[in-house]
């Protein structure tokens, strides 16, 4: 079994574990095919993002315990949906990314000049 890459080439490495993110909920932001919403990005949430999302459906900060969500906050990680992400960059309020943690695969979506501008060293 290979180990799934990074959009810079290397290893994918860990999103968070605190909370629990990724579609397999193992940390990473790995996918497969049964993963529609290819939960690919590891990103820095901020409250202008979480505002965002929760404004167009996708609410990410309040708890719902009977799937043991605890609801995220502004500087949570957390695995988001690729396309997600590019909504939210074309609206002007995508969240920053780690990009050693996100998914190769994102460079279908997403060039990697872009990707680079929101990484979180820049």
């Amino acid at each position: 079994m290979s180990v799934p890459k990074n959009v810079l080439g290397g290893n994918l490495k860990p999103c968070s574990n605190n909370p629990k993110t990724g579609y397999f909920r193992n940390g990473y932001c790995d996918t497969c095919p049964e993963d529609v919403g290819q939960h690919t990005v590891c990103v820095y949430l901020s409250d202008d993002f979480l505002e965002y999302s929760k404004s167009v459906g996708n609410d990410l900060s309040t708890p719902i315990p009977e799937y043991n969500f605890k609801g995220l906050k502004a500087g949570d990680k957390w695995c988001l949906c690729a396309s997600r992400w590019k909504e939210a960059y074309e609206n002007g309020v995508a969240p920053k990314i780690d990009l050693e943690a996100t998914h190769e695969s994102m460079l279908n979506l997403v060039p990697l000049e872009t990707l680079v501008d929101f990484g979180i060293d820049k």
